[in-house]
């Protein structure tokens, strides 16, 4: 294997994949503006480690039309990658060229995904509830606005934006299990309420806060939330609300206390290269829509780029879209990132890059 990137003293340059594709480092942050170098970065990290084969590649930066000179214009984005990272003193042998594909090697000091899975793992070994909160929290922090919302390749975030949305969401299911099951009800009504509201299709969040209503003897807020969602599932998806919902509003009905709500699957960390779409993803992705989180332009394509100039704005950057053409349809924020109650702000200056 390939030396990974070296973190230097104290933790230096890393990758960012939980927001806009970046490298970071104590100085600074650099957002790597839209080009095909930028896909074939971010197709590599979002499989941190594993050898993406050269035609999984292909289509990250071209999508399914393919060119004939595919093969030799790789090999130029992996050269044009490996001279940035000369500029942050990252090895170029961090992309290594194995058989029949290319490997990034990265581990949990140098790729927030990796540390946000770190995290994840170690709270799953937490010695209480509340040491397992505090790790999930600090792990939701490293998600930002905008999930690879600068890489411009649909198929990206047909496939692989989705997997990511989903492990956030799977991760923010068990900080308010939780949270509910050590009594603090009333505590995240106010964090519960704009998620819901920004996932009217994830039902677990609706189920979350209805509980969080009917412990704080809300009853008839707890009612009205169910039918609200009832509402959207059958006009939007035309169907009716799951088992767990009805056995909630039964409860409440009939002024019983609700069962605890099971615990969440943990989210499926892929490690091959195979990129995979998420039928689940899917939907978290039409909320976003529903939630006025993106906006759509012609031939169905959404607009990010005001998004994206209001995010590097506020961190004291810039943003250039050369093109000035619609972005395809992308999870800006990522599954309603933007909801979560901690989201960590970069101290390091932010500016934007060309590969």
């Amino acid at each position: 294997m390939g030396a990974a990137v070296d973190p230097g003293p104290g933790g230096g340059t890393r990758f960012t994949v939980l927001g806009l594709l970046a490298i970071a480092d104590r100085r600074e942050t650099a957002v790597l503006q839209p080009s095909k170098p930028a896909s074939l970065l971010a197709a590599l990290l979002t499989r941190p480690n594993a050898v993406v084969p050269v035609e999984s590649l292909q289509r990250a930066i071209w999508g399914e039309e393919v060119p004939a000179t595919a093969k030799a214009a790789l090999h130029s984005c992996v050269l044009r990658l490996r001279r940035l990272f000369a500029k942050y003193g990252i090895s170029g042998s961090t992309i290594e060229a194995l058989p029949g594909g290319y490997r990034m090697a990265v581990d949990a000091r140098t790729l927030d995904l990796l540390e946000f899975r770190e995290l994840l793992g170690r709270a799953d070994r937490a010695a209480d509830p509340a040491a397992e909160l505090a790790l999930l929290r600090s792990a939701l922090a490293l998600w930002q606005p905008a999930l690879l919302g600068n890489v411009h390749s649909d198929v990206l975030h047909r496939e692989e934006v989705p997997r990511l949305a989903e492990e956030w969401l799977r991760t923010v299911e068990r900080v308010y299990d939780i949270e509910l099951a050590l009594g603090r009800c009333r505590e995240v009504l106010s964090e519960l309420w704009p998620l819901a509201r920004s996932h009217p299709a994830h039902e677990r969040f609706w189920e979350q806060l209805i509980e969080a209503l009917h412990r704080t003897g809300r009853r008839a807020d707890a009612l009205a939330e169910y039918r609200r969602v009832r509402a959207y599932l059958r006009e939007e998806l035309g169907v009716e609300p799951g088992p767990a919902l009805q056995h909630l509003e039964l409860a409440v009905l009939r002024g019983e206390s609700p069962a605890p709500l099971g615990p969440p699957a943990p989210p499926a960390v892929a490690t091959g290269a195979a990129m995979t779409g998420s039928a689940t993803g899917e939907v978290v992705l039409a909320g976003l829509v529903q939630a006025g989180l993106l906006r759509q332009g012609p031939g169905g394509r959404y607009q990010v780029h005001e998004l994206l100039s209001a995010f590097t704005r506020a961190a004291g950057g810039s943003w250039a879209n050369p093109s000035k053409q619609p972005l395809p349809a992308r999870a800006v924020p990522a599954a309603g990132a933007d909801q979560i109650p901690s989201v960590r702000q970069s101290a390091a200056p932010l500016r934007t890059t060309e590969v």
